[in-house]
């Protein structure tokens, strides 16, 4: 086949498809230019005039690498790997790198070679890292505790790429022996970084221990002191995280090599509407370049993370292509996968099937419980100050507060006046009926309960209520679901979706899921939530790696110290 190319190169042998009267842009010399492009099966044989089986007429339109996101966890789409490329493809993706966190957190190493089994065949290209942080805290229960030596086979495979974000900077910095065997084992392979806030000589630590990337800059300081020092920066736009506007002003020409854009977390109506072509879209309406636009969006992480012939349009490169009608909508005329088209006149082309694997279909594993499990007991006291989680407004982060709580035959009950509603994690792998307990306030709940097997990153159940029998129905459910969100009031199921697939992932379409998913949104507001996607805020409260105030199976964590704290002061 090599010579087979070189032939066609030189002219002498058909080129099996020829994209004739184009605008190339040429993410490598910064031009666009008009020519031609002769494709022979899956790789870029050259420029200009030649012979061929097919030719197709572009007039005039352009032809640009296909996107890439460098860095993005598909389980947070909800979306199985089969559904999530069905969604993309049409926006231009051809190429992800994929941090499995979610679903080795609920399966370990058998979650990620999951992923990496059901995306081999995907008319995408599936790039993964491994979990580096599994679990994110000794606080909670999760379902694997991944170590260097477990991970180190996985490391071989051609589609794993390097260490995935390795969130825990403070075990970096204070040379953790089991963090430190992470870092070697990833060899010569890029490792992902997580350090939010992270600044001077402990960021020169992290980062001189081989962290070469972040994607949690939110700051324009905070990412001109991280390139600085030599990192490559993600710029990230997912469904609650949005740092595009801030940080664009940063990248010039000079710099601009070391960027790249990305989502990390993105739902499933999100990615509906678009993926890393709106984020190209969005960087040209904010005075960026078009071709160093997509340089971000196609070139840049694939030298970063070593993508042999990806991630331009040139001889040699695999024919892994989008035709875009102009560079103002960036409209997806046409996609192109290993010479291939398989996105054309608005309808998928290629075939894009789900392998199924039973494995990741039974991971809901419960002790029985009584609705008794859900109550709070006051401890000998009609009057007691209690620990709140307070939810912040448009934020991931909570505050500790510490208020008096209604107590009535000796049992903490729901405070609606003062917007105080119970919230509970229970434990989903082991059968271990660890439930762990607490308040919560900022939802605006005023009857009725949510539960949901989303709950990063050990992903128990968790559950909001104002009602000790409407919480236990609605996790109830959840395990009836096999995983999933429920709402329920007055016993009755109000709405649901089941997430069948590690208790994280549909078998739905990106339209079916958004179609409940705006049910569950339209059902929790009529039960007085006040937060646009409760869901997502409730995901992150059993997370003991973020501030203030969190809770997981175990019980209260407050972050600060890292330790398990009394719910009564």
């Amino acid at each position: 086949m090599l010579r087979d190319l070189i032939e066609v190169a030189k002219g002498k042998k058909k080129a099996s498809l020829l994209l004739k009267n184009c605008q190339v842009i040429n993410v490598i010399n910064g031009e666009i230019t008009p020519t031609s492009v002769a494709i022979y099966k899956d790789k870029i044989a050259g420029f200009g005039e030649y012979e061929a089986e097919e030719v197709i007429d572009l007039n005039g339109q352009y032809v640009a690498p296909s996107f890439i996101d460098s860095h993005i966890h598909i389980e947070s789409s909800m979306l199985n790997p089969a559904e999530f490329a069905k969604t993309v493809i049409p926006h231009g993706t051809g190429a992800v790198i994929a941090d499995p966190h979610e679903i080795a957190n609920v399966l370990g190493i058998a979650g990620i070679k999951y992923m990496l089994s059901v995306t081999e065949f995907l008319p995408i290209d599936f790039y993964f890292t491994l979990s580096s942080c599994v679990p994110s805290s000794i606080l909670e229960t999760s379902g694997a505790r991944l170590e260097a030596n477990t991970l180190a086979p996985l490391m071989k495979n051609k589609r794993v790429v390097g260490l995935a974000e390795m969130m825990n900077f403070p075990g970096v910095i204070s040379q953790n022996i089991n963090v430190l065997k992470k870092i070697e084992m990833a060899g010569s392979k890029v490792i992902d970084g997580h350090a939010p806030g992270l600044s001077g000589k402990n960021l020169q630590a992290y980062i001189a221990a081989g962290i070469s990337n972040d994607h949690e800059c939110i700051s324009l300081e905070e990412a001109r002191e991280k390139l600085k020092l030599g990192m490559f920066i993600k710029i990230r736009e997912g469904t609650s995280a949005k740092n595009l506007t801030t940080l664009l002003p940063l990248v010039n020409q000079k710099n601009s090599y070391a960027f790249s854009f990305c989502t990390d977390d993105i739902a499933a109506d999100d990615l509906s509407k678009g993926h890393i072509n709106l984020m190209v879209k969005k960087a040209v309406e904010l005075g960026m370049d078009p071709v160093m636009a997509v340089r971000l969006a196609s070139f840049n992480p694939a030298l970063h993370y070593g993508l042999k012939s990806v991630g331009a349009v040139a001889p040699g490169y695999f024919a892994d292509l989008v035709v875009l009608g102009d560079l103002h909508e960036f409209k997806i005329k046409m996609v192109y996968k290993r010479g291939r088209v398989v996105f054309w006149r608005n309808r998928m082309i290629a075939s894009v099937l789900l392998k199924k694997k039973k494995i990741v279909k039974e991971t809901i594993n419960v002790k029985p419980f009584k609705t008794e499990a859900f109550r709070i007991k006051a401890e000998g006291s009609q009057v007691k100050n209690a620990k709140i989680i307070q939810i912040v407004s448009n934020q991931l982060i909570t505050q500790k507060r510490v208020e008096e709580v209604r107590v009535q035959d000796g049992l903490v009950i729901p405070d609606i006046a003062k917007d105080i509603i119970k919230i509970a994690v229970v434990e989903r792998h082991k059968a271990s009926g660890k439930i762990g307990l607490g308040l919560v306030s900022g939802f605006g709940l005023n009857k009725g309960a949510i539960a949901q097997s989303i709950s990063h990153d050990s992903h128990n159940i968790i559950c909001i209520g104002a009602d000790d029998e409407d919480m236990a129905s609605a996790v109830r459910q959840v395990i009836k679901m096999k995983g999933g969100i429920a709402i329920v009031a007055g016993g009755l199921v109000l709405a649901q979706i089941a997430l069948p697939i590690a208790g994280l992932m549909s078998e739905l379409n990106a339209d079916d899921i958004s179609r409940d998913m705006e049910k569950l949104v339209d059902t929790a507001a009529k039960l007085g939530s006040k937060i646009k996607d409760p869901f997502l805020v409730l995901s992150f409260l059993a997370l003991p790696v973020i501030p203030e105030l969190r809770i997981t199976d175990h019980g209260l964590v407050e972050t600060a110290n890292h330790k398990l704290v009394r719910l009564f002061e």
